[in-house]
C-alpha cells in the first residue's frame, strides 16, 4: 500500500533515476580501471607526427614569385635547441624530417650537425633535404651521404629564360646545376628527387623528356598556391596571384605528364592541412585556408599540445600519398622508379 502512494507520485521515480545516475557517473570517474580505459582512449587518439618538415629558416638567396614561405625573420635556433627539438620529434614517434627553407644550404655547418644527429644519434628512420640546388657542393654531399636519404631539387622549368622569370636565379644557370646534383646523388647513394611548381609561365612546358634523362625517384608537382599572410597581395614579400594557374590549366599539365611513372602531382585542395610544417621557432603552421596561423614552440609545450593548436589531417596525409620508399636502403637510387618501400599507414598506429 505504502509503495503504491510512492511510485503513484511522479517526483518520486523522477528523484530515483537522478540519484541512480549520479551514481553511475561517480562511480565512471573514480573507478580506477575505468578511469584508466578512459585515459588510455584519449592517448590513442593522439596524432602521431610521422612525417615534419623544419623550416630552419627563412632565408633564401633566389627570389621566386609564388614562395609562400617567405624571409619574414632571419631567426634560426641554436644546434642545441634544433636538437633538443628533433628529439622531443622523434619521441612523439616521427619517422621522417625534411629540412627546408628558405635555402638549408646557405647554413652548411647546422645543416650537416642536424643531418649527422638525427641519422645517427637519434635513429630517425628517414632524413631529407628539399633545396634550390644553386649552393649544393660535391664535398657537402660526399661528407654527409651517410646521414641523407632524400635529396629534393626545386626544378620549376627546363627553359632558362622561364627560370629566370620565375625568380630562380638571374643567369638560368639551375639547370646545368641541376644535372650535376643529380650525378652526384647517383655516385654517393641518395635518392634523387625534384619538386615542380605548376603556375602561368610553366604549365603549357611539357617537360617529359628532360625528366625520363635525370630520372627522379619521385617527381612531386604542386599547384601554385596562395597562403594569407605570406602570398596573397602586393603588400607582402611576394604576391603570388599572377602566378596561379586554372584548375583546367593544372589539369592539362598533369595529362601531359602523368604517363610518368615517378609522376606525383598535389592540387591546392590535397596540400590544404596535409602537411606538419615547423618554423624557425618550432612553430608547427598551420598553411590551409585563411590566415596562416602557428602554435605555440614544441619545445615550450611539446609536441601533443602544439599538434593540437592547428588543423593537420590524418587522412589527406594518407591521400596525397605522405607514405612511400623514403628510406635509401627501401629501392636501388637512380632508377627512376616509384616503387614501394618505406613506412606505411598499417605500420602506424595512429
Amino acid at each position: 500500500m505504502l509503495s503504491s502512494i510512492i511510485w503513484d507520485n511522479p517526483i518520486i521515480p523522477a528523484l530515483w533515476l537522478i540519484g541512480c545516475a549520479i551514481c553511475t557517473l561517480y562511480y565512471l570517474v573514480h573507478h580506477p580501471l575505468l578511469a584508466a580505459a578512459a585515459s588510455a582512449a584519449t592517448t590513442a587518439k593522439e596524432q602521431t607526427p610521422v612525417s615534419v618538415n623544419y623550416h630552419f629558416s627563412r632565408k633564401c638567396n633566389y627570389k621566386c614569385g609564388f614562395c609562400f614561405h617567405t624571409e619574414t625573420t632571419s631567426s634560426i635556433l641554436s644546434l642545441d635547441e634544433a636538437k633538443r627539438g628533433m628529439k622531443l620529434l622523434k619521441e612523439a614517434g616521427m619517422k621522417k624530417l625534411n629540412f627546408a627553407g628558405g635555402e638549408p644550404f646557405l647554413y652548411p655547418r647546422f645543416l650537416g650537425e642536424v643531418l649527422r644527429y638525427g641519422k645517427s644519434e637519434l635513429g630517425i628512420e628517414s632524413m631529407s633535404i628539399v633545396s634550390n640546388g644553386s649552393r649544393i657542393t660535391e664535398q657537402f654531399l660526399r661528407e654527409n651521404a651517410r646521414y641523407i636519404d632524400i635529396l629534393a631539387i626545386s626544378c620549376d622549368s627546363f627553359n632558362p629564360d622561364t627560370n629566370i622569370r620565375i625568380g630562380r636565379g638571374t643567369r638560368g644557370e639551375n639547370v646545368g646545376q641541376l644535372a650535376k646534383v643529380a650525378g652526384w646523388c647517383e655516385e654517393f647513394g641518395i635518392k634523387f628527387k625534384i619538386n615542380t611548381v605548376v603556375c602561368s609561365l610553366n604549365w603549357d612546358e611539357d617537360m617529359s623528356e628532360q625528366i625520363a634523362r635525370f630520372r627522379p625517384f619521385r617527381w612531386k608537382v604542386f599547384q601554385c598556391l596562395i597562403v594569407t599572410g605570406e602570398n596573397d597581395n602586393e603588400k607582402r614579400i611576394r604576391d603570388a596571384r599572377s602566378f596561379l594557374v586554372s584548375d583546367e590549366q593544372w589539369q592539362v599539365f598533369c595529362d601531359r605528364h602523368k604517363h610518368l611513372e615517378c609522376f606525383v602531382p598535389e592540387s591546392n585542395e590535397l596540400m590544404k592541412g596535409s602537411y606538419l610544417i615547423l618554423d624557425e621557432f618550432m612553430r608547427f603552421l598551420d598553411k590551409g585556408d585563411g590566415e596562416e596561423k602557428a602554435s605555440e614552440s614544441i619545445l615550450e609545450v611539446g609536441v601533443a599540445k602544439a599538434m593540437r593548436q592547428v588543423r593537420w589531417e590524418q587522412d589527406s596525409f594518407v591521400e596525397r600519398g605522405g607514405f612511400y620508399d623514403w628510406t635509401k636502403e627501401s629501392t636501388e637510387t637512380g632508377t627512376g622508379c616509384c616503387s614501394s618501400g618505406g613506412a606505411n599507414a598499417e605500420d602506424l598506429e595512429w
